[in-house]
């Protein structure tokens, strides 16, 4: 019986994925076979990667000479990605740690330029060996290990093992707290509506899907045009309402703008069924009605943030078709509309690990929100996984952490139905860039929005690519700022004025002015110094109308009363 069949094939694979960490092997296993075939019907990238191995060698041996020779430290025959950490410390240049750094770095290039290029292999495929040969490659990494690692030696010997000590307790609470589903330590001391998230407003509007939260005025008079931010569900929405002083919502309240924002549902399975039209009805739509009764006659400036981002892009659009006119700018943040370029998360894009990826969320309704959090954590294993497990575990320190990390580890899930369509038809088959995802039976294009539009990537962003994000200016028709900041798809985000060593750059692109391409677009702007939250700020302040008196706290009259003050309800769920 088919259905029978698929039912058991569903529930294999959601067994299957709680020990795989979600990715398919048979995926993996697919994309192995093709670049492994195509290496061996690659005559010609053997030889050079044959040759690339021999002057590796040569390189390592001479380095070792010089190290033996005793002239003083070689140059260097291998050098570390510019943002990886691990060989810092001033014992990684003494013998025999820098020739283990070496000899590491040196096999990491070499495995880098094996998986990537050859002839034949999918793009997909090569991204998936590629991630794959650095995981293996960072597990072993000598900085992992205490007897290869030179800062852990002289902690342990200074310390006499007591740093070990420290490490297996932080070990054991770890593991019993992952056991009992409880959060890492130190999360406590960040709790929303008391330490975090606690610019004052009021809940004005419920539904199944999200609670809209209206920020209280600060100041005496207001630009008359509301801001709505609609961030991503994937997140919780505070990110941006982190502490007083690093707090978006807090900075646009006290610059005198009306601050509007969506508080998702963090959902279960009963809500398995509810898609990405649901979100844009009941969140975008529904939040945008709200509005228009509580402050009538006004365009709305929207914000949209990550998987938020693409949200609002296709609500804009739709709407753009329809002739609501509503929106009067637009703006998104680490959000991308085309995913022809989607980085490291390319992973995920092949058939296989799709319908993996379905089979276990169809099963247990919801993607799980640690699956999420692994994942991300993946994309960067030496920031996120091996660099803490050594702070944490072999030096015995405990990371204090930040209110952004403690926001990070408050994660929520997804509906089924919803992640299947956003990987299936915006990811993997890139339907919006492409101008045929359907809203109300009919497609829509970024071409139709009017309204300005102010898109913000961050450098190191390894969720939204910077030069993915920056795509908004091929897709749209419209007069289209881009800045792009230092930091990753959060940090670079919450970047407050006075965040040290923040710098941006910046340009406006306009219908009918030559396109430069990314790389281009790059090296014609120069960085600034400072915080990207003035620049967007200033043009903000410009596309709105003078200072008006506040608006009331709701619309009582219109069905939309103050029902509890912020943060609300559903960002403790």
């Amino acid at each position: 019986m088919p259905g029978s069949a698929n039912a058991a094939d569903r529930f294999f694979h959601y067994a299957l994925a709680k020990q795989t960490g979600g990715l398919s092997p048979a995926a993996l296993w697919l994309a192995f076979m093709d670049w492994a075939l195509h290496l061996t019907l690659a005559p010609g990238t053997r030889a050079k990667l044959a040759s690339k191995l021999i002057a590796s060698g040569l390189a390592y041996e001479n380095y070792l000479g010089g190290v033996a020779a005793g002239a003083g430290t070689p140059a260097a025959s291998a050098e570390p990605a510019a943002h990886d950490k691990r060989f810092d410390h001033p014992e990684w240049s003494q013998w025999p740690y820098n020739a283990l750094a070496q000899g590491f770095l040196l096999w990491e290039q070499f495995w880098d330029e094996a998986t990537r290029n050859v002839r034949g292999v999918s793009r997909d495929h090569e991204e998936a060996v590629n991630f794959c040969a650095r995981q293996l490659l960072d597990m072993v990494a000598p900085s992992n290990f205490p007897v290869t690692n030179p800062e852990i030696l002289e902690r342990t010997l200074r310390e006499a093992g007591m740093n070990l000590v420290r490490g297996y307790w932080n070990f054991l609470e770890d593991s019993l707290r992952r056991g009992a589903g409880l959060p890492p330590s130190g999360v406590e001391a960040f709790k929303p509506g008391q330490s975090i998230a606690v610019t004052p407003g009021k809940v004005v509007a419920r539904n199944r899907m999200m609670e809209l939260i209206q920020y209280s005025p600060s100041t005496g008079t207001v630009y008359p045009e509301p801001v709505l931010i609609v961030p991503a569900w994937i997140m919780k929405y505070y990110v941006l309402d982190l502490s007083p002083e690093n707090s978006l919502v807090r900075y646009l309240v006290g610059q005198g703008f009306t601050v509007f924002m969506i508080s998702w549902k963090n959902p279960d399975e009963s809500y398995r069924d509810a898609g990405m039209d649901d979100y844009r009805r009941l969140g975008v739509m529904e939040a945008l009605r709200a509005i228009s009764k509580i402050v009538p006659e006004r365009k709305v400036h929207a914000l949209g943030y990550c998987l938020g981002g693409t949200l609002l892009a296709i609500a804009a659009s739709a709407m753009a078709r329809d002739g609501d006119d509503r929106i009067k700018s637009l703006t998104l943040l680490a959000a991308q509309t085309d995913f022809s370029e989607p980085g490291e998360l390319e992973l995920f894009v092949s058939e296989s690990q799709l319908s993996f990826l379905e089979d276990q969320m169809q099963e247990a309704g919801v993607l799980e929100a640690e699956q999420m959090t692994e994942t991300f954590q993946l994309l960067r294993s030496n920031d996120l996984i091996w660099s803490r497990m050594l702070r944490n575990y072999l030096m015995g320190e405990r990371e204090a952490l930040n209110d952004l990390m403690a926001w990070n580890a408050d994660s929520t899930r997804m509906p089924a139905r919803m992640h299947s369509e956003y990987l299936r038809e915006i990811f993997f088959e890139n339907q919006l860039a492409e101008g045929r995802y359907a809203v109300d039976g009919h497609a829509v294009a970024l071409r139709d929005i009017k309204a300005p539009i102010f898109a913000v990537g961050t450098e190191w962003d390894h969720v939204a690519p910077w030069r993915s994000v920056y795509q908004i200016n091929v897709l749209a028709e419209t007069d289209v700022t881009f800045l792009l900041t230092n930091g990753g798809h959060n940090a670079g985000i919450v970047s407050e004025p006075g965040h040290k060593r923040r710098h941006y750059r910046v340009a406006t692109l306009r219908p009918g002015e030559p396109y430069p391409d990314a790389e281009t677009w790059f090296h014609q702007n120069q960085p600034k110094d400072g915080s990207w939250w003035p620049e967007w700020i200033g043009w903000l302040k410009a596309g709105s109308n003078e200072f008006s008196p506040p608006p009331p706290m709701g619309a009582p009259q219109a069905g939309y009363p103050p029902l509890c003050d912020a943060p609300g309800t559903y960002v403790f769920e």
